[in-house]
């Protein structure tokens, strides 16, 4: 209330001041117009930042305010006086239609007083503009009811909740924006992750799949280089094996394929594990002198010609012997051996053949002599146990060479020797101090023939006798019943 008289007081000076500018313009200097114009202006920013500082609200919102207060109110909250509901009348006319124009306006009875009284107040206004029209309204109906301003306090207070809650609603917006880009940029970098790993895992599988085809078609090669020189003997075997049923025959021979060439495999890591061993060993005695030697590069046309080289040199044994004083080489091929579960079924077939059954006693070693058959060329043999391994390995005994008895062959231990060469005089005198060369092709080792049947073929490196010893020496409780057979193919 004291507030609005001061602001009316200074502005009823202004007013005067204003006056008397205008005085002076008429009066003094013609050009002071546009001075006067500025004053105007400056005066309505001041009452409106005056407004806006007090209230809270511009003017043209507390006049909104002020026009619904004493629209609601009036007459109820409070009752202005005839006089001032006559000046808020015309004020708002003032506001909403402007200066007052007889012509627009239509005509009002004589006996009505209460509308003449209304337009004479409004005609009273002159060309008042309309923000002080806003203003005297705000400032008369403030001045003539005491809760008017409570009801603009409670208004501000609301509008200052709003924007608060408008202020939180845009933070809650801002940071739901910021936390949908973090989780945008975040699927991004994961697709991009997934995308990289499905990428190299797609090239490590096409690695692995090329590397796979290329083993595969390395194991074809060399299978069908081993297959080549093992098909007659695998054929003769599965013909003893079924008779007349060609589709096991196919399966057996498959097998016994797959077992050769797992063979081959485990010989040539062995063999080339000796190589960097004894290649590691000679670097490691003498320092290796610069060389300028020619590198052999590999021709992937040759590669089945290479690998059939390859097998022949792995699988071919040369011994440096005397033979009557001179100096000769002779030739022993690796056998071909391989396993097969049916131990029940072989068995039984050898039930049939009291000769076949043999009993090894325990720390003892027992030896089955095979001569060669003039009309065969490679020799098959087949065991099996009951309940225990036992040791085997095979020996070759040739028929025209022989060595002093004092020498030792390489893997022939001088028990195997002596009886080697008792036996041989039984069946063929030899000259004073010289024993039948034996030659090893399969150290003796402790088998599992009490699970399968061991089973393999030596081709006849010439005319002798091959010896299968049965080694039962580590055993000193146990004999050991060994079923086996022997045979030899065309």
């Amino acid at each position: 209330m004291m507030e609005f008289d001061r602001e009316e007081h200074g502005s009823e000076r202004t007013d005067k001041n204003c006056e008397n500018g205008i005085i002076n313009t008429e009066t003094h200097a013609p050009g002071t117009e546009e001075d006067h114009k500025s004053c105007e202006d400056n005066e309505e920013n001041q009452k409106t930042w005056s407004l806006e500082r007090n209230w809270g609200f511009t003017l043209q919102e507390l006049f909104g305010l002020a026009l619904k207060f004493f629209k609601e109110m009036n007459g109820k909250a409070f009752n202005p006086t005839y006089e001032e509901n006559l000046r808020l009348v015309a004020l708002h006319k003032q506001i909403t239609l402007g200066p007052y124009n007889p012509e627009a306006c239509p005509e009002i009875g004589f006996f009505d007083w209460q509308g003449n009284d209304r337009r004479k107040e409004w005609l009273r206004l002159g060309s008042m503009a309309k923000e002080d029209a806003m203003e005297d309204f705000v400032k008369l109906l403030n001045s003539c009811c005491a809760l008017f301003a409570p009801y603009v306090t409670s208004h501000k207070i609301e509008k200052e909740e709003q924007e608060k809650r408008q202020r939180e609603e845009e933070e809650r917006l801002r940071l739901e924006r910021e936390e949908q880009e973090r989780r945008r940029l975040e699927e991004e970098a994961r697709r991009r992750e997934e995308e990289e790993m499905r990428i190299k895992e797609e090239e490590q599988r096409r690695k692995e799949e090329a590397e796979r085809l290329q083993i595969e078609q390395q194991k074809e090669q060399i299978m069908a280089v081993l297959n080549a020189q093992t098909a007659v003997q695998f054929q003769q075997y599965a013909e003893q094996q079924y008779p007349d049923i060609p589709d096991h025959q196919q399966l057996l021979i498959r097998q016994l394929q797959e077992q050769h060439y797992q063979q081959y495999i485990h010989q040539a890591l062995q063999m080339q594990q000796m190589a960097s061993q004894n290649q590691q060993e000679d670097s490691n005695a003498l320092p290796a002198p610069v060389l300028k030697e020619a590198v052999p590069t590999c021709n992937p046309n040759n590669q089945s010609n290479s690998l059939e080289n390859h097998e022949q040199q792995s699988d071919s044994k040369a011994f440096h012997l005397c033979v009557e004083g001179k100096t000769g080489e002779v030739a022993i091929i690796a056998p071909s051996m391989w396993t097969r579960p049916q131990v029940k079924e072989f068995k039984e077939k050898v039930l049939h053949d009291e000769d076949s059954v043999i009993t090894v006693g325990r720390g003892e070693v027992l030896t089955v002599r095979v001569p060669t058959h003039q009309h065969g060329s490679h020799l098959f043999w087949e065991f099996a146990t009951d309940h225990y391994d036992i040791g085997f390995g095979l020996y070759f005994e040739w028929k025209d060479l022989t060595i002093p008895t004092d020498s030792k062959i390489e893997g022939e231990s001088t028990t195997d020797a002596n009886e080697g060469t008792a036996q041989a005089e039984k069946e063929k005198p030899t000259e004073q101090g010289r024993r039948p060369l034996v030659n090893e092709v399969v150290p003796v080792s402790r088998r599992d023939s009490h699970e399968e049947v061991y089973a393999g073929s030596h081709q006849y490196p010439g005319e002798g006798v091959h010896l299968l010893k049965f080694d039962n020496s580590y055993s000193l409780w146990r004999p050991k019943v060994v079923y086996y057979r022997v045979y030899y193919t065309r």
